[in-house]
């Protein structure tokens, strides 16, 4: 049985009309996207996302989109944090290509997972590093909302 328990929602503002595209690689169409900002609250952290962190995007070619997130949290008490996390959007073909032209899309017409993990230098926060999670999301205009969750 897993055991798990929330751990924070994580909101964030996307800057979609910076992203970059690099274009085509071997591993797929790959994006950057910068994070301009956000928050994050749970009952044992919260806080707002630092402006400077990206998604940098693979979509490849069997139509899954792979994200590959990095940002720096910034607690309540000031204490920085670096959040990592990786996961992947799921849907139809055609749901995902309305989803690739900026559409609002229905909760259930895809799957949004990722995993994560922690780094904090603040002794407040050192349990962070030890923090394995896993986490659902759900599209919105400005960026994705993601119930993150602690498993022990």
């Amino acid at each position: 049985m897993l055991n798990a328990r929330h751990l924070m929602t994580l909101s964030l503002d996307v800057g979609f009309a910076a992203m970059l595209t690099i274009g085509k690689t071997p591993a797929g169409l790959r994006r950057i996207a910068p994070v301009n900002g956000g928050s994050f609250r749970g009952t044992r952290l919260n806080g707002l996302v630092r402006p400077g962190g990206a998604d940098w995007v693979v979509n490849r070619g069997d139509g899954v989109m792979v994200i590959d997130v990095r940002l720096v949290l910034e607690a309540d008490d000031a204490a920085l944090i670096y959040l990592t996390y990786q996961g992947r959007f799921l849907a139809a073909p055609e749901v995902m290509a309305r989803f690739n032209k900026g559409a609002l899309l229905d909760r259930a017409d895809y799957s949004l997972a990722i995993t994560a993990r922690f780094e904090c230098g603040a002794e407040q926060h050192a349990w962070l590093n030890n923090v394995i999670a896993v986490g659902t999301g759900e599209q919105t205009a400005t960026g994705p909302i993601y119930a993150i969750y602690e498993v022990g």
